[in-house]
């Protein structure tokens, strides 16, 4: 819902990505039908018939943008691609310059590249999208009551500490541009 995604936006970029794929997986899961997304998704909501009004356009916005670039099958919304590229810049200069978020990325490399090694040539973005895909993996493997693995864990667990790093610095970057 547009709320809780303004919250994690403000509070947790990392969150806020995280969520917004699922929402995008969400409207798929319904092939895009507006209707289906109002029947099963909105009028589940226990609110106001106006709350659900301000829902309802809200998921309708997303569909649009999810129809107008054409990821209603796969991909993510450029707006969160924009923002895993600008999580990836501030990785690449912590990487030169924070000790305790080097210590981090060490703990969550060899995760990065099984990563890499598993996906046999498949181009799985940089190295934080791929930890942005292990967390939300991790989240989707849970929502389907999936069994999921000590290794899985581990590599969530070490791609969160990155993930928490990077939307910390995010968000003071953020915090002293605007002022």
């Amino acid at each position: 819902m547009q709320s809780v995604a303004e919250n994690k936006k403000s509070n947790n970029i990392a969150e806020y990505i995280i969520y917004m794929y699922q929402m995008e997986d969400l409207i798929r899961s319904y092939q895009g039908n507006p209707e289906e997304i109002k029947s099963f998704v909105v009028e589940k909501y226990p609110v106001s018939e106006e709350e659900k009004s301000k829902i309802t356009a809200w998921y309708m916005e997303l569909l649009e943008k999810m129809k107008i670039q054409n990821i209603l099958e796969k991909g993510h919304l450029e707006e969160l691609n924009n923002l895993a590229y600008e999580l990836a810049q501030i990785h690449w200069k912590l990487l030169k310059t924070d000790p305790a978020y080097f210590e981090a990325y060490g703990k969550a490399k060899p995760f990065i590249l099984d990563a890499v090694i598993q996906a046999e040539g498949q181009d799985l973005g940089n190295e934080i999208q791929i930890c942005l895909n292990g967390v939300y993996g991790l989240l989707l493997c849970r929502l389907l009551g999936k069994k999921v693995s000590d290794e899985q864990l581990k590599s969530a667990d070490a791609y969160g500490d990155i993930l928490s790093m990077l939307s910390y610095h995010y968000k003071v970057k953020n915090a002293i541009s605007k002022n």
